[in-house]
């Protein structure tokens, strides 16, 4: 079994992500003047519901998996369970004991125990499975023939894999990211016709998919079939927004998502990606960025949803208010790592697999 410089950089990206949702909202800091720790000692809470015992544990089970995975072949597979079980548990009890100091959030040693729990679920699962699935098993297969060898590649696939996560918003536009008005205190613009709305989703979803398209291909393999790569990719970002309103929102909604601009987009988006994959590498990365950048400016003009005002508010309100400031934060991030991978990843030379 190799190394997986994927999994140590999956494993970082989870981690930054388990900690801003652990936190969130980071606002309001205040000393109680307790331990930070005096929750450990604490009484187990009186509401105890299955939904939060089952967030907590499946939250932390990729975070075992990917650690014990990231420590496999170089440690041996008992100590890569204890390493990753340890440092679950260390970030876990930090995370809840800076919770004490954020008057929103409340230290829970349950939720520090589920915690621990998944990581280990997670840990042993990668002891157990994680050589047949990575190394030798069919994922391990598909990284070494699909895509391009060596860590930059690696960082590229994590990237594309938080593109498929930030379609877990309801709240974007399709395939709309870099929306940093709620962040800078920006307010939305306001009274214009949905007519003007429909363009520019229609634009942004065009765009933004034709971006990821031309970045993701410029990962593949020249062997490979990046055109069926690419439809599957498109495919399942679809699946994950559908996945997101039939679970967040109401079952009526599942498709809510398929507005007139919405499907303009997704059209030519298609079209055009497929099409893109047939120019030169270089000019690839280079319409991959121009269109990351036009796209952005023109999700921070668009007006609100006038189709998911109401619906919206269900989930900006709702159960899952940290999974919705996770979701805008990396939504917002997204097209500016992606432009800064771009260019680093036009300085450098591809290597071919062999």
């Amino acid at each position: 079994m190799r190394d997986s410089p994927l999994a140590r950089i999956l494993l970082a990206v989870f981690a930054a992500l388990t900690v801003y949702a652990s936190l969130y909202p980071m606002e309001g800091w205040r000393d109680s003047g307790l331990s930070p720790f005096t929750y450990l000692n604490a009484p187990w809470p009186r509401h105890i519901t299955r939904f939060d015992v089952a967030v907590n544990i499946l939250g932390y089970i990729p975070y075992g998996f990917l650690a014990a995975t990231a420590l496999q072949p170089r440690v041996r597979a008992i100590v890569a369970f204890a390493v990753a079980t340890l440092s679950a548990t260390a970030l876990a009890l930090i995370l809840e004991a800076l919770q004490s100091y954020l008057p929103a959030r409340f230290p829970s040693n349950l939720d520090a125990l589920c915690n621990i729990c998944g990581a280990a679920i997670g840990a042993a699962a990668a002891v157990l499975y994680g050589p047949k699935l990575i190394a030798q098993g069919p994922l391990g297969r598909l990284r070494q023939t699909a895509f391009l060898p060596g860590g930059v590649i690696d960082l590229g696939l994590a990237l594309m894999g938080l593109w498929l996560f930030t379609q877990l918003n309801p709240a974007t536009l399709l395939f709309g990211a870099g929306d940093l008005r709620e962040f800078l205190g920006a307010r939305e613009p306001r009274g214009q016709r949905p007519e003007f709305f429909i363009t520019i989703e229609a634009l942004t979803a065009a765009a933004n998919l034709t971006a990821a398209g031309l970045l993701f291909s410029s990962l593949a393999s020249p062997k490979s079939r990046v055109r069926l790569q690419l439809a599957l990719l498109i495919g399942a970002a679809l699946l994950v927004k559908t996945a997101a309103f039939a679970i967040l929102l109401r079952a009526e909604d599942v498709f809510a998502w398929l507005t007139s601009g919405a499907q303009i987009g997704l059209a030519v988006g298609v079209v055009v990606a497929l099409l893109g994959v047939a120019l030169p590498r270089g000019a690839r990365l280079v319409a991959a960025a121009v269109l990351i950048m036009a796209a952005t400016v023109l999700v921070n003009l668009a007006p609100p949803n006038p189709y998911l005002t109401a619906t919206l508010k269900v989930w900006q309100q709702g159960s899952f208010l940290n999974f919705n400031g996770l979701t805008r934060l990396v939504s917002a991030l997204w097209p500016f790592a992606a432009l800064g991978y771009l260019m680093y990843l036009a300085g450098t030379r591809p290597r071919e697999p062999g």
